[in-house]
């Protein structure tokens, strides 16, 4: 049997919360030692994570109000908030790009290097790097699973900390034998990286606030439809996406001849092959006489 809506939300709901609980636990490791040693790297690396714990938050609140019912107000629902989640997350990942590039750059020129190398260090971030490979894991199973780009933005958060965690982890290592610049130098790679990955998920949020058809589903839909042996044609399908849902609307041509109650039921044909196929999405049918031109 299926998994139901509310099992759906229930899921997404406790690994937003278990990721906003990690953030907690890492943001406050990180502080402690960072206060202890001194440490600017690891200073850095508490306001980064900081950064995390600001956006798990924000996940959190996106998945709890995503999944409410339509209203008189809303006709389509609440889904849209995940894609508001998302491209917030997205400004706050290329903040973070920004800062990594703006302090890598800073140390290659400056000279200034502020590594302090000692036990405290190494297993702050080492324990850092396996919370995040953890959180970021759940996360992106559970982003796929329920098609949540809220879930995923989070998830792209959490790889975003094993990847600069990784960086002062090298730095680290790199102080150990007196070369000071591998942290600056793997941080610029990094943040590469993470400006590619953030611009995708951002042009994924903002296309869908604007309604934008996502990639290939139109002709998806159309080609469920058309085969179909009592649809004679289709046309003007119109697709918008609100979160994890889609809403599809449909225009179909039959014989002319049908009653009302048999065009009817081959709408309702229509809808179940659609839905059949595709997850969360509502199909409005609208059935035409063959040769109508409107």
């Amino acid at each position: 049997m299926g998994e139901t809506k509310t099992e759906a939300v229930k899921e997404k709901k406790s690994v937003a919360l278990l990721s906003v609980f990690a953030a907690l636990l890492i943001t406050a490791f990180k502080i402690i030692v960072g206060v202890m040693t001194g440490s600017l790297g690891i200073i850095s690396e508490a306001l980064h994570s900081a950064l995390d714990l600001i956006a798990a938050g924000i996940t959190y609140l996106a998945v709890n109000i995503s999944d409410k019912p339509a209203d008189d107000k809303h006709h389509y629902g609440h889904g849209k908030i995940e894609n508001y989640s998302a491209l917030i997350e997205t400004l706050l990942l290329f903040i973070t790009s920004f800062w990594i590039i703006y302090e890598a750059l800073r140390r290659l020129i400056t000279n200034e290097v502020e590594i302090e190398v000692n036990a405290w260090a190494f297993i702050v971030i080492i324990t850092s790097i396996i919370v995040d490979i953890s959180r970021s894991r759940a996360l992106k199973k559970a982003a796929v699973k329920h098609n949540s780009q809220a879930l995923e933005a989070d998830a792209l958060h959490f790889s975003t900390d094993i990847w600069s965690s990784t960086v002062v982890l090298i730095g680290l290592i790199g102080a150990s034998f007196n070369f000071f610049y591998a942290d600056a130098i793997a941080g610029l790679a990094v943040a590469i990286i993470v400006l590619g990955v953030s611009y995708r998920l951002g042009k994924r949020s903002f296309d869908a606030l604007i309604d934008r058809a996502p990639e290939g589903l139109y002709e998806k839909i159309y080609n469920i439809v058309n085969r179909l042996p009592d649809v004679i044609e289709s046309h003007d399908i119109k697709i918008r996406e609100s979160g994890p849902y889609k809403f599809v609307d449909i225009n179909i041509h039959v014989k002319s001849q049908l009653s009302i109650k048999e065009a009817h039921e081959i709408s309702h044909r229509v809808e179940k092959a659609i839905t059949e196929e595709i997850k969360n999405i509502t199909v409005m049918v609208h059935a035409e006489p063959e040769g109508h031109s409107d």
